[in-house]
């Protein structure tokens, strides 16, 4: 049982949206396969991985540095104790051997697309889901029945608040419970004139959670969370730089209602210092950490350690990206839910083929691995790379 290949191609996922800080007209991402030389029901036992969308696609690491470390490891050092499977934290460590500590950048986003390729071949090889395989390692149950809320609210070429509105109430008429739109890319009069809008048109059937990207300095951060502080928001989310843990630390005087951060923090030490430095508040706070962008799951495995240590529970985790790795993840080891892209960074985003989101909610189909294979737009690309 061995690794025989890994295979990169870079993708356009380009949109004509922006945040409040970057567009998306030249966004990429990478689609990795890793290919094993074990067969089931037929077929060679592929895994697959993308990264998640803001992060461009990264070839260039990924074939110079971190595949050819793989495939020239010697093979009895990625597999399992029993010789039966392939070991990611194995496969992990031969991916950053020579790497210095620190610095986590680029880097982190190639071994995370990786990584997720490999714990997609992992299950598929035990012929199991993902999220049940998790729960199992964990001594757990798991539970298919994840939460989802749906991320749009970007800003358009021509939007109005009359597009705006109707977006989120299709949103709403597909089943979420929480919608989330973008502030921070125009005047604060005008992010209250969208608000207002989208509070008006979704009512008490859902609720708003609003997401600046990081884009505010402390002033603006301040004046922001004054206006926000008389609306019910689910959150208000990534307000400064994601690196800027006292700013973060002070909008806790400012705004009592929750908060949410860490969609571009990329290790378990960016983690443990947010907890430490950046006032962060376990009984209504959320962590929006992203595997596929923060070195795999081995390494999200690692963070969730950290946050249990300070006194974090899982459930306050919903990760950033909207893909199937973390809801595998969510469902397997009891975080709070998932983000979710209805109609954007297709067919990256979204859920199998039938899955529906009813009350906010959707429920994991017993597909092996990840699930890629439920999705038929998005494996029909996977197999192009890989066969």
């Amino acid at each position: 049982m061995r690794i025989i290949d890994i295979r990169e191609v870079t993708k356009p996922i380009a949109s004509p949206i922006r945040n409040a800080y970057i567009d998306f007209s030249k966004m990429t991402a990478s689609l990795v396969a890793v290919v094993t030389d074990v067969e089931r029901d037929g077929r060679r036992v592929v895994g697959y991985g993308f990264n998640s969308n803001g992060r461009y696609g990264q070839g260039g690491l990924i074939r110079e540095r971190f595949r050819d470390r793989i495939l020239d490891a010697d093979p009895d050092t990625l597999r399992n104790d029993a010789g039966d499977n392939l070991d990611p934290h194995r496969i992990w460590a031969a991916m950053m051997q020579n790497e210095k500590p620190g610095g986590h950048g680029e880097r982190s986003v190639a071994v995370g697309t990786i990584d997720m390729a490999v714990w997609d071949a992992v299950a598929k090889i035990e012929g199991k889901p993902l999220f049940r395989l998790l729960a199992e390692r964990k001594g757990a149950e798991a539970d298919p029945r994840v939460f989802v809320y749906a991320a749009g609210g970007y800003y358009y070429p021509g939007k109005d608040n009359t597009a705006l509105r109707q977006e989120m109430r299709s949103y709403v008429g597909r089943g979420y419970t929480v919608v989330k739109m973008k502030i921070g890319g125009a005047s604060l009069d005008e992010d209250q004139r969208r608000i207002d809008a989208v509070l008006e048109e979704i009512g008490d059937e859902a609720q708003l959670a609003v997401d600046a990207n990081g884009r505010f300095d402390l002033e603006t951060a301040i004046a922001y969370a004054k206006m926000l502080r008389q609306y019910p928001l689910f959150w208000y989310e990534e307000i400064g730089d994601p690196l800027d843990y006292q700013l973060q630390a002070a909008m806790a005087d400012f705004y009592p209602g929750p908060m949410a951060t860490g969609e571009n923090l990329f290790s378990h030490q960016d983690a443990r210092n947010l907890i430490r430095h950046g006032g962060m508040r376990p009984d209504r706070d959320w962590l929006q950490f992203d595997c596929a962008l923060s070195y795999g799951l081995v390494e999200y495995l690692r963070t969730l350690e950290v946050l249990e240590t300070l006194g974090w529970s899982p459930r306050r985790c919903i990760p950033h990206g909207g893909h199937q790795m973390s809801l595998n993840i969510a469902a397997g080891l009891g975080l709070g839910g998932n983000e979710s892209y209805p109609d954007l960074f297709q067919p990256y985003g979204g859920f199998p083929d039938g899955v529906r989101v009813e009350d906010g909610h959707i429920t994991m189909p017993d597909l092996p691995g990840i699930g890629f294979e439920g999705k038929s737009d998005l494996i029909s690309v996977m197999r192009d790379l890989a066969e």
